[in-house]
C-alpha cells in the first residue's frame, strides 16, 4: 500500500478531509447470537436500482469477519443532536460485550438491531468487498427501513475533517 509523501499529505489531506460524511451507527447480528454496532463515518449512496449503499469498516475491526456475502447489516442515522450515541458507539466494543446496554432497540426484518432513537434505519444485505488499503469497502443491497418522526425534523449529522488522513 503507497502512502503520499509528505508534501502531498500536506495537500491532499485538508480538502481530503472536508469531503462531508454522514454519521452512522452500524449494527450487525454475529455468531451464536451475538450483536454489536460501531460508528460508521464512510457511508454512501452508491446505486439507485438496485438501492445500495457503501460502507467503509477499518481491516482491524472483528466486525469484518461478520460481513460476508449475505448477511444482514443496519445502518443507524445519527441526528446532529445525537451526542450521546456517538459517544457510546464511538469506540467501538470488544467482541463479545454488550453493544446496547441502555439503549432502546428494534429488530429489522432479518433480525438486526435498529436503535429507536435514529431518526431513521436502512437495513441491507452484503453483496460485495472491495480490499480499499486499510479499511474494506462493502456494498450494501438495502432491503427495507424504518424512522420514526426524528426524520422530519432532526438534521443529519455530517462529519468534516481536519485531514484526510485520519478520522
Amino acid at each position: 500500500m503507497s502512502t503520499p509523501d509528505t508534501a502531498h499529505r500536506d495537500t491532499i489531506g485538508p480538502v481530503l478531509g472536508r469531503t462531508p460524511s454522514g454519521l452512522f451507527i452500524l449494527t450487525a447480528c454475529g455468531p451464536d447470537g451475538a450483536e454489536t454496532g460501531m460508528l460508521a463515518s464512510w457511508v454512501q449512496q452508491a446505486s439507485f436500482e438496485p438501492p445500495t449503499m457503501t460502507v467503509a469498516v477499518n481491516r482491524k475491526r472483528y466486525i469484518n469477519d461478520w460481513m460476508s456475502t449475505g448477511a444482514a447489516i443496519a445502518l443507524n442515522l445519527l441526528g446532529e443532536t445525537q451526542k450521546s450515541l456517538l459517544g457510546h458507539f464511538g469506540r467501538g466494543f470488544d467482541p463479545g460485550a454488550p453493544a446496547f446496554t441502555g439503549l432502546e432497540i428494534v429488530r429489522t426484518p432479518r433480525g438486526c438491531p435498529a436503535l429507536s432513537a435514529s431518526p431513521g434505519w436502512l437495513e441491507g444485505r452484503i453483496t460485495g468487498r472491495l480490499d480499499a488499503g486499510d479499511h474494506f469497502v462493502y456494498t450494501v443491497e438495502l432491503t427495507a427501513a424504518g424512522s420514526n418522526s426524528a426524520l422530519e425534523t432532526e438534521k443529519p449529522w455530517v462529519h468534516i475533517r481536519k485531514s484526510g488522513f485520519n478520522y
